[in-house]
């Protein structure tokens, strides 16, 4: 990549917000720019390296960071409940930079065009293989939502994601996602693939009749002779938020009393470090902190939030660090702690952007996600269409990439009405590239994608809404179970967030007539959790969404459908 002097500068300007030791290069020749970007000093004499909720992505993507994502009731206007020129501000990044275009979405379409792609496991390499030759014995983690959200990870049952983090050198992970392969698949992969090699762990994960451990509930690792304790906290509500069914015999839950124990074992143990690795989200992390002590710090994921500042939770036990890594293969966390007479002194925390033209491709990396998509790169990158616009996903309510899909299923399912769930993970498409297989899949590949058509009523319908919609307000962090507010073709209504259960939906409307509560009317949806479902000989959601791109050719996508909110504003959370 080549990068005018005022460029370079304004890398300079983005990095120093993540702890980049930059000042020494603020008059160096541009060809120093990747060295200044990366160049992080170690501190201290333990460090953990930490990704997330990379959904599968191999290769570099452009991925659009949220303009809507509101905080409830403590939370409000607090990381990491942040967007855009707020976000930038509390975090002391300058507009206009690398930084500001990794951190938020503003000027996306420019910005992504000016500093090109991010993540892809052969740039992570590159920079993972950096930080540790800077750090002898660091451990890199996996928080999660790693084996799906591509069609090679769907269609090789998380094969290719397997090798690529091994070979990458994960050391322990946790999970979310993972578990929608199914139970079997899960423990071949964790027997067979990982063996003594990688550890998945997970204390709140127990088995459903006599509430054993599933898998181990943490591991102490020595850092440079220190002691560290990582202690596994997978998705908590899996079983409400995907299929039951795919892990009948497994039961979740936060269970913050077994967490204390698990953390006091480990001290017990010897551990002079304890970290969580956590898919709890961020909210719940923060709570979770407040309430479990013997907590050094909680590395999390599950909501996407790439926050470049942590989070400081006063306790009884002391202090805890809170982060979460953003998403997508876009950011590495770079956690260093300096550890003196058994107990942590001090901390320095950086969240590295993972840019494609910035570092260069790990070759043996390179080779392997050349090898393993080798045998679907016909079907990946057959043109299905055209955007003339940005498509992405994230956001609280809705985005242009979901709203392609709402389209896509009334039209072809002659419905009024189209429900497409809230899903956080996707990548996103400038305008005026193509919209390929490879894409839609990235948008669509569960296990459970199948596409369904059923009669509502209107009182059903609201109970949907409210429903998901506690999900994503409740203003206890403890009864938020997953992902953003379900999207919505077709269909207006009125939201208000800080409203109580029940009573957050209100004038719904279609074609301008109020829906009546006893009036059934005909919706489209796809990623059912009821087990019927698969054997209902439903088609996929790709199979309904690709012949109509086919037809449309070009897609003008103009601004998504969303609820018109109420008592919202001002907020720092919604552009």
């Amino acid at each position: 990549m080549s990068l005018s002097k005022r460029e370079f500068l304004q890398v300079l300007a983005a990095a120093s917000v993540s702890g980049m030791g930059l000042q020494r290069y603020a008059h160096a020749d541009t060809a120093l720019a990747d060295k200044a970007l990366y160049d992080v000093p170690a501190f201290g004499n333990v460090s953990l390296l930490h990704m997330t909720d990379c959904h599968a992505q191999l290769k570099p993507i452009h991925f659009r960071e949220p303009s809507v994502n509101l905080g409830v009731g403590a939370m409000k206007n607090q990381a990491p409940h942040l967007v855009g020129e707020h976000l930038l501000k509390a975090m002391g990044i300058a507009p206009g930079t690398a930084g500001a275009h990794a951190f938020s979405y503003l000027d996306f379409d420019a910005a992504a065009q000016r500093y090109g792609k991010v993540g892809g496991f052969a740039h992570l390499a590159t920079l993972v293989k950096r930080m540790r030759a800077a750090r002898p014995g660091a451990l890199l983690l996996d928080g999660g939502d790693t084996w799906q959200g591509s069609a090679t990870s769907l269609w090789t049952q998380a094969q290719d994601m397997v090798e690529a983090c091994k070979l990458l050198g994960v050391d322990v992970m946790t999970g979310h996602w993972e578990f929608t392969y199914g139970m079997e698949r899960v423990k071949e992969i964790i027997e067979k693939d990982f063996g003594s090699k990688l550890d998945f762990v997970a204390q709140n994960v127990k088995t459903a009749d006599f509430g054993d451990p599933v898998f181990k509930p943490y591991v102490i690792r020595e850092i440079n002779g220190v002691p560290v304790a990582i202690i596994g906290q997978a998705f908590p509500y899996t079983p409400i938020a995907n299929p039951r069914y795919l892990v009948a015999d497994w039961s979740f839950g936060i269970q913050d009393d077994n967490l204390q124990k698990m953390v006091d074992e480990a001290r017990a143990k010897g551990a002079k470090v304890v970290v969580v690795l956590s898919h709890n989200g961020m909210d719940v992390d923060i709570k979770m902190a407040g309430r479990v002590r013997g907590i050094d710090a909680i590395l999390g994921g599950h909501t996407h939030d790439g926050m470049p500042i942590p989070t400081i939770v006063s306790n009884a036990g002391g202090k805890t660090i809170v982060t979460n890594a953003g998403s997508n293969g876009k950011f590495l966390g770079v956690l260093d702690f300096d550890v003196k007479e058994g107990k942590v002194a001090g901390f320095k925390y950086r969240l590295l952007p993972v840019f494609a033209n910035i570092l260069p491709a790990d070759p043996a990396m390179d080779a392997l996600i050349t090898r393993v998509r080798a045998p679907y790169e016909a079907r990946l990158g057959e043109v299905l269409a055209r955007t003339d616009g940005t498509l992405y996903r994230r956001g609280n309510f809705n985005g242009t990439g979901d709203q392609l899909l709402l389209d896509a299923m009334m039209a072809v399912q002659d419905a009024p009405i189209a429900f497409s769930p809230g899903f956080r993970w996707g990548t996103s498409l400038l305008a005026g590239q193509d919209i390929t297989r490879e894409w839609l899949m990235d948008m669509t590949a569960t296990t459970y994608s199948y596409a369904t058509v059923t009669e509502m009523t209107g009182a059903t319908i609201k109970t949907v809404l409210e429903d998901v919609g506690d999900n994503l307000f409740n203003p206890d962090p403890y009864y938020q179970q997953g992902g953003d507010m379900v999207r919505v073709g077709g269909l207006q209504y009125q939201c208000d967030p800080t409203a109580g259960a029940g009573k957050r939906i209100s004038d719904m409307r279609l074609n301008g007539q109020l829906l009546e509560a006893d009036k059934k009317y005909k919706v489209a949806g796809w990623a059912p959790v009821a087990e019927d479902a698969k054997n209902a000989g439903n088609k996929q959601i790709w199979e309904i969404v690709e012949p109509w791109l086919k037809d449309q050719k070009v897609i003008k996508p103009g601004r998504p459908n969303e609820p018109r909110l109420v008592n919202v504003r001002p907020d720092k959370g919604l552009a």
